[in-house]
């Protein structure tokens, strides 16, 4: 597992930003749509046999599907950067946590779709609403510890 310094998180959030936009933006979507297909195909079974309505239904589910498997593709493409995605409180994916050290512990530098830089941390089982402020640990910085 790659480590990141806070200044390697923030270089790399170019690349990262854009790629949470897009899937914050695809996420929220997904989301809904599979909320108003649940909704609306609820008790029916899918068939082509059963007029308009079921086709009209199973071409909703395959572009649910298409989406999703997009959003697997942008999920995949931040965890190969190292970075983690996590889904905020909106409920899209606009979250980025970046494993770090501190303290010879594993923690998570956090990142919000819409900050400037990485200015916040937390333990591993806190998620979110565990943040903390870089700047509250100045004598104790989080960084990597050399190899």
């Amino acid at each position: 597992m790659k480590l990141f310094t806070v200044e390697e998180a923030n270089a790399s959030l170019p690349l990262v930003r854009a790629i949470t936009s897009d899937l914050a933006e695809l996420s929220s979507r997904v989301f809904q749509r599979q909320r108003h297909f649940d909704s609306v195909s609820a008790g029916r079974e899918l068939s082509t046999e059963d007029g308009l309505y079921s086709e009209e239904l199973i071409h909703e589910q395959n572009e649910l599907e298409r989406q999703k498997n997009r959003l697997n593709e942008l999920i995949d493409e931040l965890r190969d950067l190292g970075a983690e995605p996590k889904t905020g409180p909106s409920g899209a994916i606009d979250l980025v946590d970046f494993p770090s050290q501190r303290d010879e512990r594993v923690v998570f530098l956090c990142w919000k779709l819409g900050e400037d830089r990485v200015e916040h941390w937390h333990e591993l089982d806190t998620g979110f609403s565990g943040r903390q402020s870089l700047t509250d640990v100045v004598e104790n910085p989080v960084v990597d510890t050399p190899s």
